[in-house]
């Protein structure tokens, strides 16, 4: 979304590493290389559909390989250009690195509206693009892997990864050449929820610090805090069920693309996108709450929690002053324009960036990679060891206190809770917990611990820019 009198948002990507690196001692030679976009192949490729040659537009663009393989979504949408494949590559790059994912960044996309194909005709577009960035080693497991984004799923990702085996066929490794895939087809458990679940943990870390809540001027936890949904989305619709439903959070309106629904005392997300389902996406005629048209206004209601899941540049220069969440959330990419995160810092409020809020998805895609080269399954070679293991301590504290008389047993609640082995799924959850928390850690020690750096943007970029420039370092650079 452009707005008049402000920066595209390949331009407000660079704004704020500026403002990041004015506050670092890098060589000019070394800012420029880790800035710019390495390189960005562009494709034009005709498909036979409904009996004519229709030709597609896509994009694959690599910012930075300081790391390889390089890691970035595939997005779907008219919308879809060069500079904002660019700019979603840089923040990619940004992101990895601070998460600590060993990947470089980079990002794609295809100019489509997937609705206005059926699956087959889909299905052939999607394997001709694959098929035109494969061979060129722009899909590959050790060079670059895709992911889904907007538009993109697993179906899609499954179609890529069929392409690739079919052009490779002897790539033992060929799975881990995109991730996001289903789990019949080697993908990982937790994958979907991803980026959804990171914006929880995320907001689970933030209030774990009652300094950083009293910078914008909110106590006690979750439970309880009014939150605003934009885009109910894959990512919006689970960050907003998990913080309801697990966080006792109360989510009073979400934002959809034909207006928003309101409701002071809590809307009930699971029930809305079941709606959704049924509706094609529309939030309109949904009985159990107040609709509003007017969805943009929506953003701006009192609230505690603001967490825009969908577009870039929803809150910029024309609406910012009227934004009254004093905790910003960036679950989707570049929501916050450069003008707009000007106006709301100089008010007051706390933005949690997105490079740190949405890398749940790139993240989990990491544990798939690293499934996919190993060739197992996490947790199938512990997941018993273990239960064995809790099972042992279960019987030796029972046995004493049948012995001792000590009066006291063990609830049947604590036995099959602490008896159970961690699987899959459980292991991805609780290594992503520990990365939000290691990475807001990070963020954190800059932001508090510099003079010069006055919130948690600049302080994810400077160690973002940080680790890169060390990587670059180490190659001779």
């Amino acid at each position: 979304m452009n707005v008049a009198g402000e920066p595209s948002f390949r331009e407000s990507v660079d704004l704020m590493f500026k403002r990041a690196v004015a506050l670092m001692d890098l060589s000019p030679g070394l800012e420029e290389k880790i800035r710019v976009c390495n390189s960005t192949y562009t494709v034009r490729f005709g498909v036979r559909l409904r009996g004519e040659i229709k030709t597609f537009t896509g994009y694959r663009s690599v910012h930075s390989e300081h790391m390889e393989p390089v890691k970035g979504g595939i997005r779907y949408a008219l919308s879809v250009n060069q500079d904002e494949v660019e700019a979603l590559a840089a923040l990619m790059t940004y992101k990895c690195a601070l998460v600590e994912t060993p990947f470089g960044g980079s990002k794609g996309g295809l100019c489509i509206d997937p609705r206005a194909w059926d699956e087959h005709e889909l299905e052939q577009i999607t394997r001709r693009f694959a098929f035109e960035l494969i061979k060129r080693d722009l899909i590959n497991p050790s060079q670059n892997v895709p992911a889904p984004d907007m538009g993109t799923g697993e179906r899609e990702m499954a179609w890529i990864a069929d392409q690739y085996k079919r052009m490779n066929t002897t790539d033992i490794n060929g799975n881990a050449c995109v991730t996001g895939k289903p789990i019949n087809l080697g993908g990982i458990q937790g994958r979907v929820e991803a980026t959804g679940r990171g914006v929880q943990f995320a907001l689970r870390e933030f209030f774990r610090h009652p300094e950083d809540m009293a910078k914008c001027g909110l106590t006690g936890g979750i439970e309880g805090k009014r939150v605003i949904v934009q885009g109910l989305g894959n990512v919006g619709y689970h960050a907003a069920k998990f913080l309801s439903e697990d966080d006792g959070a109360k989510v009073i309106a979400v934002i959809e693309r034909d207006g928003a629904l309101i409701d002071d005392k809590g809307l009930d997300i699971e029930d809305i996108r079941q709606w959704m389902n049924k509706s094609g996406g529309l939030l309109a005629n949904y009985p159990r709450a107040t609709f509003s048209a007017d969805g943009p206004a929506a953003l701006e209601l009192a609230c505690d929690i603001l967490i825009p899941a969908a577009l870039e540049g929803v809150i910029h220069k024309g609406n910012a002053e009227r934004i009254r969440a004093p905790l910003i959330i960036e679950a989707a990419n570049g929501p916050i324009t450069f003008g707009g995160d000007e106006i709301l810092r100089r008010r007051g409020a706390v933005i949690i960036p997105d490079m740190y809020a949405n890398a749940g998805g790139v993240t989990v895609s990491y544990f798939e990679w690293v499934k996919n080269l190993s060739h197992i399954r996490f947790g199938r070679m512990q997941r018993r060891q273990e239960e064995a293991h809790h099972a042992l301590l279960i019987q030796e504290l029972e046995r004493l206190s049948d012995e001792k008389s000590l009066g006291w047993t063990l609830s049947p609640d604590f036995k099959s809770r602490y008896m159970k082995g961690a699987g899959e799924l459980e292991l991805v959850r609780s290594g992503l917990d520990d990365t939000m928390r290691s990475a807001y850690n990070a963020m954190r020690e800059v932001w508090h611990g510099r003079q010069d750096v006055e919130d948690l943007r600049v302080a994810a970029y400077i160690v973002s820019i940080s680790r890169i420039a060390a990587a670059y370092r180490s190659k001779g650079l």
